[in-house]
């Protein structure tokens, strides 16, 4: 039952379902390539649903690597007035791979 074993979890305003031995792309954790990290953040855990968390719950993982996505350019015109913007935007990001859920 171990092996199957999954959760979601909460972290940077998004909820994830993981499980063990999986690489997630979350919203950017401080630390570098290698480091452990411990999400408390547990919402469920198998068939165990949480109010809102559940008590005891912790899924361990390590920082594979930091990156930024692709850009994403945003353009503003407004026709007429000569009024031209262009802006761009990288998010950075962690790739975090799932060591243990820990029930």
């Amino acid at each position: 039952m171990e092996m199957d074993m999954f959760a979601v979890i909460r972290t940077g305003g998004k909820q994830y379902t993981v499980a063990q031995d999986d690489i997630i792309l979350v919203e950017k954790l401080d630390g570098k390539a290698g480091d452990k990290v411990v999400i408390n953040e547990v919402l469920a855990l198998g068939d165990k649903i949480g109010a809102p968390l559940v008590k005891g719950a912790s899924v361990k993982a390590e920082i594979v690597k930091q990156e930024k996505t692709d850009k994403v350019l945003i353009f503003k015109k407004n026709r007429r007035h000569n009024y031209r913007r262009k802006n761009g935007h990288r998010q950075q990001l962690t790739a975090l791979k799932i060591t243990e859920v820990k029930t």
